[in-house]
């Protein structure tokens, strides 16, 4: 699926069977929410923290994938929301990148 087509699916969704839009601020919130749900399962899974009860690696992969399509899924809310179109954005995001970053990545030491 194109950028585009995730825009348009997103939007038939909401208005079809979310009813509308929540507004940006409660979107933002839900954001900030699904990615602290993607932080803590990282965190139990990659990181150090253990996880409260005994979780299948396979079922934690299924709960991360779930969580990350939570927060395509609002972030294309809010771009939805204010007209901005992902496609455009992330193309914009990648030359502002490159110009900035064409050498740092490849001069840091750390990253050798």
């Amino acid at each position: 699926m194109h950028l585009d087509e995730l825009q348009k699916s997103v939007d038939q969704w909401i208005k079809t069977l979310g009813v509308r839009y929540f507004n940006e601020l409660t979107n933002t919130v839900l954001l900030t929410e699904e990615v602290g749900e993607l932080a803590s399962l990282m965190a139990r899974e990659y990181g150090e923290q253990s996880y409260k009860h005994k979780i299948d690696s396979l079922d934690a992969k299924e709960k991360i994938k779930d969580e990350i399509g939570d927060i395509l899924f609002v972030l294309t809310c809010l771009s939805n929301q204010m007209g901005i179109n992902l496609e455009k954005c992330i193309k914009s995001n990648l030359e502002k990148k490159t110009k900035r970053d064409k050498k740092r990545h490849k001069e840091n030491k750390k990253l050798q």
